[in-house]
């Protein structure tokens, strides 16, 4: 292999579509970076979504795997958006270990509305809530967090998800763009996130009043911990431009060592995530099973039934005869 053929991944690094858990124990900072890449294109250019709209499902994306890579259990982490803006609503769910998939819905006149300035991510959701599920598994309960969105985009709606759920200072910093490599003609989605988190492991630390939920003092903002450490952090996340969260060639490990070098960082192995919708014939199968026969009559359109998944365009033909209602 000749030196310049080499990739990030060739070289024991992540690469793209992989999340990097990363830890800095001098600053008691733990959290995790991640460059999406033909992943995150293919999602978006199957439903060729207008591009406010792909960047809104792209930020859903970052924010979807930063969190659902965490989990330690079999299950699902589920973002939704449920607004009064032209984009109403925007789902993004993680199965464990890997999966991930996303899909929007909007009305292509308010859209074009809306406008294409600093704010437009905040017009396009309007006024509502996003919903942060963690889902266990059928015989566990389901845990969710409610974030109101008004106005504001996912960016900030995650950092107020940990500040009044979590109660862990929190900084997230998210970038959506094109790539469009010289001679290989078109453009490509790409996206970088980051997600830092304070969890001091020192008494003293754990016990400072001006953390959230120390000494009753829950509405604290994460800005507001006065740990040097922690403001340290904030300083040098804010440095973070949104070409390096995108640049494939300063991935996640390097972008890290960029940062924190000073303090010493240490990075744990990678979680690669996919594309991959859960839909089935036999799952969509036993959700019409359950239709009444008016249900099943009302669905059916020259005499047989579609179903086309919203999240991978997939489409599953059945015969009404094959349900006990429709027989």
């Amino acid at each position: 292999m000749t030196k310049t053929s080499l990739k990030l991944g060739d070289i024991g690094f992540a690469g793209d579509d992989d999340v990097v858990p990363f830890e800095v124990a001098a600053l008691d900072v733990r959290g995790r970076a991640v460059q999406l890449g033909p992943m995150l294109d293919q999602i978006l250019t199957r439903h060729d979504y207008p591009e406010p709209v792909a960047r809104l499902v792209a930020e859903a994306c970052l924010v979807t795997v930063l969190l659902g890579t965490s989990l330690k259990f079999e299950g699902k982490f589920i973002l939704q958006t449920k607004t009064d803006g032209p984009v109403d609503m925007v789902v993004a769910d993680f199965s464990t270990p890997k999966s991930l998939r996303a899909y929007a819905r909007f009305d292509p006149e308010r859209l074009a509305e809306a406008g294409t300035g600093e704010d437009a991510p905040g017009k396009l959701l309007g006024k509502g809530v996003l919903a942060l599920t963690v889902d266990q598994g059928e015989h566990m309960q389901r845990y969710q967090g409610i974030v109101p969105l008004d106005g504001t985009n996912l960016q900030e709606a995650a950092k107020t998800y940990f500040r009044q759920s979590e109660q862990i200072p929190t900084d997230v910093k998210l970038s959506v763009g094109k790539l469009v490599r010289p001679g290989e003609g078109g453009e490509t989605w790409r996206a970088g996130g980051l997600l830092a988190q304070f969890l001091p492991q020192s008494s003293e630390r754990m016990r400072m009043p001006d953390l959230p939920g120390g000494d009753g003092d829950e509405l604290a903002m994460p800005q507001e911990v006065a740990d040097a450490a922690w403001q340290e952090l904030l300083a040098l996340v804010a440095t973070v431009e949104h070409e390096e969260l995108l640049d494939p060639e300063v991935g996640a490990e390097r972008l890290l060592y960029r940062l924190f070098n000073e303090h010493g960082v240490r990075v744990f192995d990678a979680t690669s995530v996919e594309d991959r919708c859960s839909c089935s014939e036999q799952r969509i199968h036993g959700i019409l099973e359950s239709f009444t026969a008016e249900e099943i009559q009302e669905s059916t359109e020259d005499g047989r039934i579609t179903v086309c998944c919203e999240f991978c365009s997939k489409s599953y033909e059945f015969e009404p005869a094959e349900f006990s209602a429709g027989s």
